[in-house]
């Protein structure tokens, strides 16, 4: 299959490294020309988890240069995705499908509306603690559930084409007929731990053990559970700060990508995860004070970092 991974970023390396070692024809697609120098002359080093490898693939900032792909993942951060989404056009063929796979909430829905609803499908992916080394190599600590669904309706046979191709890398991976439940339930875990772990630069360990912090990461966390059940989503849990501290409790050393990004300085995803619960809530008259104050917080030290304009 021909694949473009749009973004090698960590988690996009990740992706483009597997499924090309598993004899796919990968494009890997970035804006970083160290990145893009490095896969070209020495290849995409990946390791970790899944072992250490040194894979051959196509590497450019340019997608016309890979002309239309059977699969394209758009891998980018959620406030690249719209860009991400326009020059993916130049990949897109008549059977194309496009898998986006981002955190928090809003960036499937700018695909679709860019590159039709009828080309999208949804990944919810978690666990996997990838991180970038430097220019041509990645690393990640875990290989958990790739979550794979349509962007409306049940599973299809498309889907499970994809998903195939996934696991034929090695993946681990389960389609969905509710994917929209998949997102709200990883959203639910990174509004608990993105947005106070950023603030306070401690692990997901020091905040579940701090009584203040604990207080606003698990009211981060319920306020996110009353808006999905108050917009119908029909989440698998009943008991929210169970649910948060059993999922806390698997990964206890690691850094949230939000703090990530403050520490390798760039702008985090504060308004697709924590700030979308307070977007969510208003239209809906569900209050979220934490989930306000974190977001404002997190703006504001992002302004004092210079990672954000005022």
């Amino acid at each position: 299959m021909k694949i473009a991974v749009v973004g090698t970023g960590a988690m996009g390396s990740v992706y483009a490294a597997l499924l090309a070692d598993a004899g796919n024809e990968v494009w890997a697609i970035d804006q970083w020309p160290e990145h893009v120098a490095a896969m070209r002359e020495k290849g995409l080093h990946l390791e970790g988890a899944s072992g250490d490898r040194t894979v051959r693939l196509n590497a450019t900032a340019d997608p016309a240069e890979a002309g239309p792909c059977d699969l394209v993942i758009i891998a980018t951060k959620a406030m690249h995705v719209q860009t991400a989404a326009e020059g993916a056009k130049a990949l897109i063929g008549p059977e194309t499908v496009v898998l986006t796979i981002q955190n928090g909430l809003g960036s499937a829905d700018k695909v679709a509306d860019t590159l039709g609803r009828d080309k999208v499908v949804i990944g919810v992916v978690g666990g996997f603690g990838a991180s970038m080394k430097g220019p041509g190599h990645a690393h990640h600590n875990g290989w958990e559930l790739v979550r794979l669904g349509e962007f409306e309706g049940p599973a299809t046979p498309r889907l499970e084409a994809v998903a195939k191709v996934w696991a034929d890398a090695g993946f681990r991976v389960k389609t969905f007929d509710d994917i929209h439940r998949m997102i709200w339930e990883k959203l639910i875990c990174n509004v608990c731990f993105s947005g106070p772990c950023a603030m306070t630069e401690w692990t997901i360990a020091q905040v579940m053990a701090h009584p203040g912090a604990w207080m606003v990461a698990k009211g981060c966390a319920q306020e996110a559970y009353e808006v999905a059940r108050a917009e119908g989503i029909a989440l698998s849990f009943d008991d929210c700060e169970a649910y948060v501290r059993d999922f806390g409790s698997k990964i206890p050393n690691a850094r949230p990508s939000m703090l990530l990004d403050h520490i390798e300085g760039r702008a985090s995803e504060i308004d697709a995860i924590n700030g979308a619960i307070p977007v969510r809530g208003r239209a809906i008259g569900v209050p979220t004070p934490f989930n306000d104050v974190i977001t404002a917080l997190v703006k504001a030290k992002e302004v004092r970092l210079g990672l954000r304009k005022e």
